[in-house]
C-alpha cells in the first residue's frame, strides 16, 4: 500500500529534489544572459543585491539571479591560474546543473549527500554568495587547518572576482587579528576554532573590543558527518592551569607498571599453560577436525576464558581462536558465566586476577587480588598507602573531633582543616591511580596518540589526524605522559565549556554536505532539525564494490591483502590501501618493504605532506597507505591511461566501527564516472569482529571451517559484520546524547551568565549596574528576612553585607515588607556606594595630578567597576564548572539507589546555580565597597588613560581576591 503511494505522490526527497530542478533552467537562462555583459557589470550585482536585500526583497528571491552570477564568474575564471597552497593551478570549474540543485538544498538549509568527485566545495560557493548579501556572518567549517585555507584560497577566487571579501581561520591565527578575519564577509575554518573564539569571547575577554565574533547567521559544515555526528562526542573546553596542584602520577607511575606487569604475566602462564594441555591432549593438531572435546578439559577453557577477561590481546589466546572449535568453547565459558545462577562461580574465577579489563565498554575493574599486591608493593618501598582505596567518612570523622572534649575550639578548628586536606589528598591520590591505571590497560601508542616531539599528541578516532594542542581531559594527559616517560604538564582545570551541538545550535541557519549522510538521517533531523537530500551524481558511478573477503586469522588475511597488492600492481593500477590505526599502516608499509613494492604512507606522523600524497595516489603504479583520513576533502585523480587498466583500486584492511567510514573510503575511487572497485578485508581477530560480532557466527564457522589462506564467503557474514558496526553506531548516538542531554541543562545556565557578562562588558555605564545588584542583594537579604519573620536579624545582615548603619527603633517600627523602609534601605545603600566612589575620584586625582576632567576620572572608575564585577563572575563560574564536574561524576552512583541520574543532574545543577548568582551578586557587592585606588609602582612621566586603564584592572583584580 505505502509503495503505491509513494509511486504515485513521490516521497519528500523526490518531492524537494523536484522542486528545486524547477529552478535550474532559470538559473541557466540567466547564466546566459550574463555572458554578454561587461566584467564590470557582472561585479556591480553583488552591490545590487545587497541594496536589494536591505530594500526588503528575500534572499529565497534573489537566488536565481545570485547563483547564475556565480556560475557566470566561474566561466569567466576558466584559465586564469589560481595561487593554492603554495602553487598555481589553472581554473576549471563551471557549476553542473546536480551542483546547482545541491546548492538549492543547501540554501534551504539541508544537508546535500554528493558522492566523492562531485564538486562539493565548489557547489558551496553558491549558497555562501547568496546568505552573504545579508551582510551578517557567513562561515564555512571544514574539518582541517589545511582545507580551510586551500579553499579559501581555491573557491574564495570566486568571492573576490565578485567583491566580496573572505578569509580563512585557522590555529595560528594570532587573536589580535581573530577580529579582522570574523570581519569579512564569508570566513573558513574549523569547528574547534569557531567554537574557541565563542567560549573566549565570553569567558577570557575583559572588554568589548577583545571580543571576535560579530554573531551566528549562517554556517555551511563540509564533511558534516564528521563534525556533528563523529566529533561531537568531546565537548569543547578551554582550561588553564590550577592554583594549587596536587597531582601524583610521578609518584605512582612505577607502582602502576609493577602492577600491570603483574597482570601480563600472570595471564602469559594461564595462557602458556593451557597451550601445553591442549597440546597433551590432542586438541591442538593442524587438522580441519578437532578430535571431541570431552568435559575433563573444560578447565582449560575457563583459564583461556580468565585470560580473555585479563589481557584480552594475548597472542597465545587469539592463536587459540584460530581453531573454530576451540572458540566456540571458550564462548560457552562466557554464556555459562553470563546467568545469574553462576555469579558467584564467576567472581571466584575472577579473583585470581589483579584486573579485570572490558575492552568493548573502554572500562576495568581492580580485585581484591590487585588492592593486595598494590599495597604490598607500596609497603616494600617504604610508602604508607595502604590507604589509597579507603576514603574518609567526613560525617563520623568530624563528629569524632567534636566529642573530643581534651581539644579546644581553635583545635578542633585546626583539626577540621587538617582532616580536609588529608580528605582531598587521598581523593586525588586515588582519582590519579584510576587515570594512570586507564592509561596503560585502555590507551594504546599509535593508536590512541603518537609520542611526538617528546609530546603525547592525540589522534582523532574519526579522522586519523593528529590533535596537537589539544588534550585528554580528567588527568587522563597526565597519566600517558607519566607512562610515556615525557614531561608532565601542569593540572588544569574547566574555564568554559560547551558541546559541538549546542554551538551550531546557535547559528540561525545550518547547512551541510557530504558524501555520507544517509545513515545518520534520524539524528541530524532530531538534533539539528535538518534534512538529507541525496543529490544525483552527474555521471552514473561505475565502481565495483566487491563482496568482502572474510578469513579466520589476520595472517592470512594480510598475505592476501599482499596477493591482491602485488597483482593490481603489476598491471600498474593505482592502489588505495586504507587501515584503522598510525599501528596498522606502519605494519602493512614494513610488509610492502619486504616485498620491494614501493609506496607511500599517509598517517598522523606525517599528514603535513596530505595533499602532495594524494595528488599522486592516481599515478600509474602508485601504492598509497592511509589512515581514516584517506584523501578526506580532496580528489585522487587519475592519470591518463589509467582508467584503460581498471582506474583505482580502493582496498579496506578490516571494517570500521562506522559503515560511513567504510563509505568514504570506498568513495575514493570511481569519481565522477571513472572506473575503479573497492574491496574489504576482514579477519575474527580484528577489533570489531572481535568484540561485537554475534556469537552465531562461532557455530558457522565450525560447521564451514575453510583451508588455511581461504576467505570464507556468506551472506550471512556480511549481514552480521553490518550489525556489529549498527551496534556500535548506537552506542555512539547514545554517547552523544548523553553527552548532550547534560549540557543542555548547562546550556540554560551558559546562555544566562554569557548574557550577564556581555551586559558588564557593553555596559557604557557599569556604575549603573552596580547600583542595580546593590539593590538585588538588599532585596535578596529582605526575602530571606522575611521567612525568619525578624527585624533585628534583617537590620544586623543588613550591617553586615553592607557599610551601613541603621538604628534598632527603624526597624520596630515598621514591618520588613514595609515600602517606605525598603525605600529608605535602597537609599542608604546606594548613598553609601556614591560616597565611596567619590572618596576613590578624589585619590585618584590625589594620584595623579594631571587627571583634572571629570569626565576621564569617571571613565577609569567604569573601568574599574567593570573589571571587578568580570573577575569576579569569571572566578565563581570556572568554581561553578568544577563543582558541575564533580556532581557529574558523582551522579552516575543514585543509579543504585534507583533513580533517575538525569533527573537529579538537573535537580542539583539547578541548586548549584541558584547558590552560585547568590555568591555572585553578594561577593561582588563586598568588593564594591572594598576596592581602593593606588598610584604606579614607578611614578615617573604623566601616562595617558590607556596607560593607566590596566593598571586600574590590576587593582581591582588584587583587592578582590586580598
Amino acid at each position: 500500500m505505502f509503495g503505491l503511494l509513494k509511486k504515485i505522490f513521490g516521497t519528500h526527497q523526490s518531492r524537494l529534489l523536484k522542486k528545486y530542478w524547477r529552478l535550474v533552467p532559470t538559473i541557466n537562462q540567466l547564466e546566459v544572459q550574463y555572458q554578454n555583459i561587461s566584467e564590470e557589470e557582472l561585479k556591480q550585482k553583488t552591490a545590487d543585491f545587497k541594496q536589494r536585500f536591505q530594500n526588503g526583497e528575500s534572499l529565497e528571491d534573489l537566488l536565481p539571479e545570485a547563483f547564475a552570477v556565480v556560475k557566470n564568474a566561474c566561466r569567466r575564471l576558466c584559465g586564469t591560474d589560481v595561487h593554492v597552497s603554495g602553487y598555481s593551478q589553472k581554473w576549471d570549474m563551471i557549476p553542473y546543473d546536480v551542483q546547482l540543485v545541491g546548492a538549492i538544498a543547501m540554501f534551504h538549509g539541508s544537508i546535500a549527500e554528493m558522492q566523492t568527485g562531485e564538486g562539493k566545495t565548489l557547489t558551496a560557493s553558491m549558497p555562501l554568495y547568496l546568505r552573504a548579501m545579508s551582510g551578517l556572518p557567513v562561515h564555512l567549517v571544514t574539518v582541517n587547518d589545511y582545507l580551510a585555507k586551500r579553499d579559501c584560497e581555491w573557491v574564495g577566487s570566486i568571492f573576490r572576482f565578485l567583491g566580496l571579501s573572505v578569509t580563512y581561520l585557522t590555529n595560528d591565527v594570532p587573536p589580535f587579528k581573530r577580529k579582522e578575519v570574523y570581519a569579512a564577509d564569508i570566513v573558513y575554518g574549523t569547528a574547534s576554532e569557531f567554537g574557541f573564539d565563542y567560549l573566549r569571547d565570553n569567558s577570557i575577554a575583559m572588554h568589548k573590543q577583545e571580543q571576535v565574533q560579530r554573531g551566528h547567521y549562517f554556517a555551511m559544515v563540509d564533511e558534516i558527518d564528521s563534525i556533528l555526528i563523529d566529533e561531537a562526542r568531546t565537548p569543547l573546553i578551554i582550561s588553564g592551569p590550577v592554583h594549587e596542584s596536587r597531582q601524583m602520577y610521578d609518584e605512582l607511575k612505577e607502582g602502576v607498571s609493577h602492577l600491570v606487569r603483574a597482570q601480563r604475566d600472570l595471564c602469559s602462564r594461564y595462557a602458556t599453560d593451557a597451550k601445553k594441555q591442549l597440546e597433551s591432549a590432542g586438541l591442538l593438531i593442524d587438522a580441519e577436525q578437532i578430535p571431541k572435546i570431552e568435559k575433563e578439559h573444560q578447565e582449560i577453557f575457563k583459564r583461556l576464558w580468565l585470560v580473555s577477561k585479563g589481557t584480552p590481546c594475548n597472542k597465545i589466546l587469539k592463536r587459540m581462536k584460530e581453531h573454530p572449535d576451540l572458540r566456540a568453547e571458550i564462548d560457552k565459558c562466557e554464556t555459562f558465566f553470563f546467568g545469574e545462577q553462576n555469579k558467584e562461580d564467576k567472581q571466584r574465577e575472577l579473583a585470581q586476577l589483579y584486573m579485570i579489563v572490558d575492552e568493548r565498554n573502554s572500562e576495568y575493574e581492580l580485585t581484591d587480588k590487585g588492592i593486595q599486591l598494590w599495597n604490598e608493593f607500596g609497603s616494600n618501598n617504604g610508602k604508607e598507602i595502604s590507604d589509597d582505596f579507603v576514603m574518609f567518612d567526613l560525617g563520623a570523622e568530624y563528629a569524632s573531633i567534636e566529642q573530643n572534649e581534651a581539644l579546644s575550639d581553635a583545635d578542633k578548628i585546626q583539626a577540621k582543616v587538617r582532616l580536609r586536606e588529608a580528605d582531598a589528598q587521598r581523593k586525588e591520590r586515588s582519582h590519579n591511580l584510576r587515570q594512570m591505571l586507564r592509561a596503560h590497560l585502555l590507551m594504546e601508542k599509535d593508536v590512541d596518540y603518537i609520542v611526538q616531539d617528546n609530546k603525547i599528541v592525540i589522534i582523532d578516532e574519526n579522522t586519523g589526524r593528529p590533535q596537537p594542542g589539544r588534550r585528554f581531559a580528567d588527568g587522563l594527559h597526565q597519566a600517558i605522559e607519566a607512562k610515556e616517560n615525557v614531561l608532565i604538564q601542569g593540572e588544569t582545570q574547566t574555564y568554559a565549556t560547551i558541546t559541538l551541538q549546542n554551538y551550531f545550535r546557535m547559528y540561525k541557519h545550518l547547512a551541510g554536505m557530504t558524501g555520507t549522510a544517509m545513515t545518520e538521517a534520524n539524528e541530524f533531523k532530531e538534533i539539528y532539525k535538518i534534512e538529507v537530500l541525496e543529490i544525483p551524481t552527474h555521471r552514473p558511478c561505475q565502481r565495483v564494490d566487491a563482496d568482502d573477503e572474510i578469513y579466520m586469522t589476520e595472517r592470512e588475511k594480510y598475505n592476501a591483502i599482499l596477493k591482491e597488492i602485488k597483482t593490481a600492481h603489476a598491471a600498474g593500477r593505482p592502489i588505495l590501501i586504507g587501515t584503522e590505526s598510525v599501528e596498522i599502516s606502519e605494519k602493512l608499509a614494513r610488509i610492502l618493504k619486504q616485498n620491494k613494492l614501493e609506496h607511500t604512507i599517509l598517517n598522523a606522523k606525517n599528514h603535513a605532506k596530505e595533499a602532495e600524497i594524494i595528488a599522486d595516489a592516481g599515478k600509474r603504479g602508485a601504492i598509497t597507505l592511509a589512515t581514516n583520513m584517506a584523501g578526506r576533502g580532496t580528489d585522487i585523480k587519475l592519470q591518463a591511461g589509467v582508467q584503460e587498466l581498471g582506474g583505482l583500486l580502493v582496498i579496506g584492511t578490516t571494517r570500521h566501527n562506522s559503515r560511513r567510514i567504510d563509505r568514504q573510503l570506498r568513495g575514493r575511487g570511481g569519481r565522477l564516472g571513472d572506473p575503479g572497485s573497492s574491496k574489504f578485508y576482514v579477519s575474527f581477530e580484528d577489533h570489531l569482529m572481535r568484540l561485537f560480532a554475534s556469537p552465531r557466527m562461532t557455530s558457522l564457522l565450525q560447521r564451514y571451517r575453510p583451508p588455511e589462506g581461504e576467505p570464507i564467503s556468506a551472506k550471512i557474514l556480511n549481514k552480521s559484520i553490518e550489525t556489529a558496526q549498527k551496534r556500535i553506531e548506537q552506542r555512539n548516538y547514545s554517547i552523544r546524547k548523553h553527552t548532550l542531554e547534560y549540557d543542555d541543562v548547562m546550556n540554560k545556565q551558559r546562555k544566562e551568565v554569557y548574557a550577564f557578562r556581555n551586559e558588564i562588558l557593553f555596559s557604557e555605564t557599569p556604575v549603573h549596574l552596580a547600583e542595580d545588584l546593590l539593590v538585588s542583594v538588599a532585596e535578596h537579604i529582605e526575602e530571606k528576612s522575611l521567612k525568619e519573620n525578624s527585624g533585628e536579624h534583617y537590620r544586623q545582615t543588613l550591617m553586615t553585607h553592607f557599610p551601613i548603619h541603621f538604628e534598632p527603633l527603624e526597624f520596630e517600627e515598621k514591618e520588613i515588607a514595609n515600602p517606605a523602609l525598603r525605600q529608605m534601605i535602597h537609599e542608604k545603600v546606594l548613598a553609601a556606594f556614591e560616597q565611596k566612589l567619590n572618596l576613590q575620584k578624589q585619590l585618584l586625582q590625589t594620584l595623579r595630578a594631571d587627571l583634572t576632567d571629570p569626565k576621564r576620572v569617571q571613565t577609569i572608575c567604569n573601568e574599574v567597576i567593570r573589571n571587578l564585577m568580570l573577575r569576579k563572575v569569571d572566578h565563581l563560574w570556572q568554581e561553578h564548572l568544577l563543582a558541575i564536574d564533580h556532581l557529574r561524576s558523582d551522579i552516575q552512583m543514585r543509579t543504585v539507589g534507583q533513580k533517575d541520574p538525569l533527573l537529579e543532574f538537573k535537580h542539583e545543577s539547578f541548586a548549584l546555580f541558584e547558590l552560585f548568582f547568590e555568591q555572585l551578586r553578594k561577593q561582588i557587592s563586598h568588593d564594591l565597597f572594598r576596592f581602593e585606588m593606588a598610584p604606579p609602582p614607578v611614578k615617573q612621566t604623566p601616562i595617558s588613560l590607556d596607560q593607566f586603564l590596566p593598571f586600574a584592572k590590576g587593582i581591582a583584580s588584587s583587592k578582590e581576591q586580598g
